[in-house]
């Protein structure tokens, strides 16, 4: 049987549709590419093409006491923050889709309001709230609050959507056949929204991870995180290192993508 040929116009239509995908994948790839291409450089300053190819300036990266202490840094404020919006998105959700009524919206908004702003502005309100308080920046406590306001909402909002696309009427039948309200959450609930969770969380890390703004103003003295140190680097020095720390940065949410799709 002799399968019907589409219409030109269409064809047409597809071949562009296509090659317009194609160009934004380019669009948005091609520079990632390039930071790793110059990593890989093993001439003496960050250019492109690379002049020949080498692993030096990982090597100069791992050695560089500035930039893994960095690391440390960010990776311990991610992970504490990612902690901390986990349970408090993860307690919003639960509360606004299942038991909010007229201030459902209300505090829905205000979960979302983070992400609305600007990060500057709320940085800058949290600085002189930490200011007038006497808290100040001394500590890591102001910069893990900052990002947990960021990254709340992510959180939030993939909770939220489990939430919603789950069936409620399977932890009542839970509760009719005796099991505690915190018993029917763990072996009912938490099990059919653990990838909103997941992935709400893994957000909110990588989120994290690269917060610039928020981590410049709220930084404890002697502290800096990956991206602050990767801004300083740049002011003085040129060399291919600032591409390996891109790289690994590239490659940390890289790994967080992966992790989402399975």
């Amino acid at each position: 049987m002799r399968t019907k040929r589409k219409p030109l116009a269409t064809r047409v239509a597809d071949a562009m549709g296509l090659a317009y995908v194609g160009a934004v994948y380019v669009f948005l790839l091609l520079p990632i590419a390039v930071i790793v291409l110059m990593s890989l450089n093993a001439g003496e300053f960050l250019t492109f093409p690379p002049q020949g190819i080498s692993l030096r300036w990982f090597g100069a990266l791992f050695a560089n006491e500035a930039f893994m202490r960095a690391i440390g840094t960010s990776l311990q404020v991610a992970a504490i923050a990612t902690v901390c919006s986990s349970v408090i998105g993860v307690a919003g959700a639960l509360y606004v889709v299942r038991h909010a009524t007229r201030l459902r919206e209300g505090l829905r908004m205000m979960l979302m309001l983070p992400l609305m702003l600007p990060e500057i502005l709320t940085a800058i309100a949290l600085l002189f709230f930490l200011y007038a308080s006497g808290i100040g920046t001394r500590t890591m406590f102001g910069l893990v609050v900052g990002h947990v306001l960021v990254t709340l909402p992510y959180v939030f909002t993939n909770v939220a959507s489990a939430l919603y696309n789950q069936d409620g009427t399977l932890e009542q039948a839970a509760r009719s056949l005796g099991a505690s309200p915190w018993r029917a959450f763990v072996r009912v609930t938490l099990p059919l929204i653990k990838p909103g969770i997941i992935t709400g969380a893994l957000f909110a890390f990588v989120i994290s991870f690269d917060l610039f703004n928020m981590s410049l103003l709220l930084k404890g003295i002697g502290m800096t995180t990956l991206p602050l140190q990767l801004f300083d680097y740049l002011r003085w020095d040129f060399d291919p290192t600032a591409a390996a720390v891109s790289t690994v940065s590239i490659v940390v949410t890289l790994v967080a993508v992966i992790c989402v799709d399975r």
